[in-house]
């Protein structure tokens, strides 16, 4: 091994020692305690606060991969440089990253330096997040860098950020959970996907603690609930503000808390009063009874907390969605009360340290804004450097990955501890596209289906191999601590990118010691909302993990944030207003069921990893599909038959587990497999417009049978593919100008429902028929659109009025105590011949009075 790769020097056989570290995986970060010395490495549980002494399957069996045999030991380079359809074959480190670095030198030169980017993840430590990020924007100078991240907790995270001014992702300790009297679970699992979570929940229901799981799925978190509400995917933030609207009608909300500790409720409230209780079980398929059974708990109980996870982030409307559930909260006076809050699961095992320091593509270390220019002169002075040479921020993770090769792209790609031919959406994409860099280099411990379509493949050391920090789930900076050597001539990412900015000419700036770049660190995060100034390595060692933000070495860390204030500038929780959007592909006559993802017990993230081990292999060797018996039934699916999955994106092939655990009209497919499998090829890259988020969790499919039970499933064939979609630059429309000519070809009449009516109340959950004169049948062979609907109420109370169609509810108006209201109905249906529109009216019970109601109408 060259100088490009340093290690540490190896210890003798039979000198075993036994490491206090951390599991590999989730954001638990079980504590584990290490034996190694003679390979293979054993390990016990550890009595950490986090899991106390629990473990799920993946952490007893992660010890299995330090010396699996097909474990990557040296650099793999093309055996025709260039040619990616040749063979990868071993080569030294001299002539690896020689080539990485030629790549980088020639694509700068020719197409800038924004045209070599860095792709990361969650599993990095603290340190080697922080690195890769100072690496982009120091060494490379480039704005292109993101992370998988950005497909995980994002959206929460952007929802945190403008109601808290601060995401972490719990804002208190995970014990706090077994001390609440409610919790309420939206999207999230943690019976499969953290299991030694779980201890937590069962010890609060051992005392008579009352939970409610949100997910279409009956899960077994589900299971062991006192409520399943089983939503249609994609409509979590109805179901929020459903049950805020609930909370308000029923005088439930906490005023002296909302008027001492929040902004903007008037606006929320205002914004929820058309969420009708049976409105909302129209839209979600929870019934009204669950809604009020839920709101009522968790108003009444002396400690609650709302937990929201991907299942209701993972959407073109994730942000929102996390925003609705902190508006409940906040409602009823949850942030900040002891074992209280909202709070929102991490999934990868560094998902929270991950994105604080730099990987994202608009942030510095200490979750500092990349656009702030007291941000960057801080940052850039720890560094060494003039702010004006660092770059702005850059595109996010799937609109980088989507412009790979293509003009104003990335062309020469480095991508560390990620496998995103399997963990992006629209997969069959995304592998496009890294097919059409110009140069790929992937540091991975195996070649993940990533590192396959590489043209340098670079060994890593192993989480056992490494030193560093990582941030749990509640915001506690622990220690990864090496328990035994890497393998000869493999060193960890840490090592790889100082070696990598040495031969780029930045190498006085950067360090391969862990805690010398962890001490970096503590000083560029120094005021800023991660705030780690105050942690080091020996309190964590002394105190078992300190929660951020630690601004001293006095202080003693936050394991409970906002008792007193908000990190806003008043101090205050933002209320923002949320309303609800269809999912951007609804179901139809092609793809008539929706399709959500996620994860299973025993395997893990991409299954890189898991899908290697062979004890979790056994447990869930191929991938599944779940469908409903009266789905199976109706097209002729039978348990364990090859069912093929088909989106507009793609087709993928699945085993069918045919369960009563999901809805009807939904299908589940976990994430964690590639090639033929691969739920992310299906999958919509619809984003999030704030957190930059692909919707994950909803899109239209058809399901087929294609085969019995088969041991092994084959993949689609490629003919039947559709040819991936093609990067579209954003471009300035054309001016659109008058036409002169007016077109008589399709001839429209007005149509109009409208006059002064007399009401009278029978309750708000009564509407009724209001004058004949409100009453239109569309004329056969013509078709009609509502276009608006103006209302005025002359009561002293809120009314609504209900447009019915076919004696189908289609749309609430309220209209407040002497007031009025006009509603353009931008989003229209067709209504064809013969439909019956109608407008009823309720009021409660004994207001009398009068309405001015006007439906505008076209008919065609």
């Amino acid at each position: 091994m060259t100088a490009a790769a340093p290690q540490s020097a190896g210890r003798g056989p039979g000198t075993a020692r036994t490491t206090l570290t951390h599991c590999p995986y989730c954001s638990l970060q079980c504590g584990m305690r290490v034996t190694a010395g003679d390979r293979p490495a054993t390990l016990v549980p550890a009595d950490f606060p986090t899991n106390r002494g629990g473990l799920c399957s993946k952490g007893w069996s992660s010890t299995e991969l330090l010396d699996h045999p097909e474990r990557l030991l040296r650099p793999l380079i093309r055996a025709t440089p260039g040619d990616r359809t040749s063979p990868l074959v071993e080569s030294t480190w001299d002539d690896a990253l020689g080539r990485l670095v030629e790549a980088i030198g020639a694509t700068q030169a020719r197409h800038g330096r924004d045209a070599v980017g860095c792709f990361g993840g969650g599993s990095l430590t603290n340190e080697q997040a922080y690195q890769f990020g100072k690496f982009a924007r120091i060494a490379l100078r480039t704005s292109a860098i993101d992370y998988n991240g950005r497909f995980c907790m994002s959206s929460a995270a952007g929802a945190a950020n403008r109601a808290f001014g601060l995401d972490r992702g719990l804002p208190f300790p995970l014990r706090d959970i077994a001390e609440a009297d409610v919790v309420v679970l939206v999207g999230s699992n943690p019976a499969d996907t953290m299991p030694p979570a779980m201890q937590y929940f069962d010890e609060g229901r051992a005392r008579g603690a009352k939970h409610f799981v949100v997910d279409p799925r009956r899960t077994n978190t589900a299971k062991n609930a006192e409520l399943h509400l089983q939503p249609l995917p994609g409509t979590d933030l109805a179901l929020a503000n459903g049950l805020l609207h609930i909370a308000i009608a029923e005088g439930l909300v906490d005023g002296e808390y909302v008027a001492a500790r929040t902004t903007g409720f008037d606006d929320v409230r205002a914004g929820v009063a058309s969420y009708w209780p049976d409105r909302v079980e129209r839209l979600t398929g929870v019934p009204v009874a669950d809604q009020r059974r839920t709101v009522f708990a968790l108003a009444r109980a002396e400690k609650a907390i709302v937990l929201t996870a991907r299942g209701a982030e993972q959407h073109r409307s994730g942000t929102d969605t996390a925003q609705a559930w902190i508006n409940l909260a906040l409602a009823l006076g949850l942030p900040g009360r002891p074992g209280s809050g909202w709070g929102t699961v991490t999934g990868q095992g560094n998902g929270q340290g991950g994105r604080e320091h730099g990987q994202k593509a608009d942030q510095l270390p200490g979750y500092r804004s990349l656009k702030d220019p007291a941000a960057r002169a801080h940052v850039a002075a720890v560094w060494g450097v003039d702010p004006h040479d660092l770059p702005m921020p850059g595109a996010s993770a799937f609109e980088l990955l989507d412009a790979l090769g293509t003009e104003g792209g990335v062309r020469t790609l480095l991508v560390l501890a990620s496998n995103v031919a399997v963990s992006a959406p629209d997969a069959r994409r995304v592998i496009s596209r890294l097919g059409d860099l110009d140069f790929l280099a992937v540091s991975d411990f195996f070649l993940s289906e990533t590192a396959e379509l590489a043209d340098v493949v670079l060994p890593s050391a192993m989480w056992a191999e490494e030193d560093g920090t990582m941030t749990n789930v509640e915001g506690r900076v622990i220690r990864r601590r090496k328990s035994l050597d890497p393998p000869s001539g493999v060193p960890d990412d840490l090592q790889l990118l100082a070696t990598l900015a040495d031969r780029l000419g930045a190498g006085h700036l950067f360090s391969g010691d862990p805690e010398t770049v962890f001490e970096e660190l503590r000083r560029a995060s120094a005021g800023g909302v991660a705030d780690y100034s105050g942690i080091s390595y020996r309190r964590i060692d002394d105190e078992q993990g300190v929660f951020w933000p630690c601004p001293s070495h006095t202080h003693p860390g936050t394991p409970r944030l906002f008792a007193e204030r908000f990190a806003t500038s008043d101090g205050r929780a933002r209320f923002l207003r949320v309303d609800h959007v269809d999912a951007s592909e609804p179901p139809d006559a092609y793809y008539p069921f929706v399709l959500t993802t996620g994860r299973v017990l025993a395997q893990y993230q991409s299954g890189t990893q898991t899908r290697r081990t062979r004890s979790l292999s056994l447990i869930a060797p191929t991938a599944r599909a779940e469908l409903h018996p009266d789905l199976a039934r109706r097209l002729g699916i039978g348990p364990d038959d090859v069912v093929e999955l088909t989106t507009r994106r793609g087709r993928a092939r699945f085993h069918a587990h045919v369960t009563d655990t999901i809805r009807p009209d939904v299908v589940f497919a976990p994430f964690h497999w590639g090639g033929g499998s691969s739920a992310n090829a299906l999958t919509d890259p619809a984003l999030d417009p704030t957190s930059r988020m692909p919707a994950f969790k909803t899109c239209a499919v058809a399901v087929a049978r294609v085969d019995g039970p088969a041991e092994e499933i084959p993949p689609p064939a490629a003919a039947t593919q559709p040819k991936p979609s093609p990067h579209e630059h954003p471009t300035t429309p054309e001016p659109r100008h008058p036409s002169r000519t007016r077109s008589t070809r399709v001839k429209s009449t007005p149509r109009f429902l409208q006059g002064v009516f007399p009401i009278t109340g029978e309750g708000l959950a009564k509407p009724g028929p209001g004058d004949p004169a409100l009453r239109y049948t569309v004329p056969n062979g013509q078709s009609a659109q509502a276009l608006y609907f103006r209302g005025g109420n002359s009561t002293g109370e809120l009314v609504y009025v209900l447009l019915v169609r076919d004696g189908e509810p289609m749309r609430w108006f309220p209209i407040g105590a002497k007031g009025d209201v006009h509603v353009p109905l931008r989003v229209v249906e067709d209504l064809p011949g013969g439909t019956v529109v109608e407008l009823h009216a309720a009021a409660p019970e004994g207001v009398a009075g009068e309405l001015v109601v006007d439906l505008g109408l076209v008919e065609v």
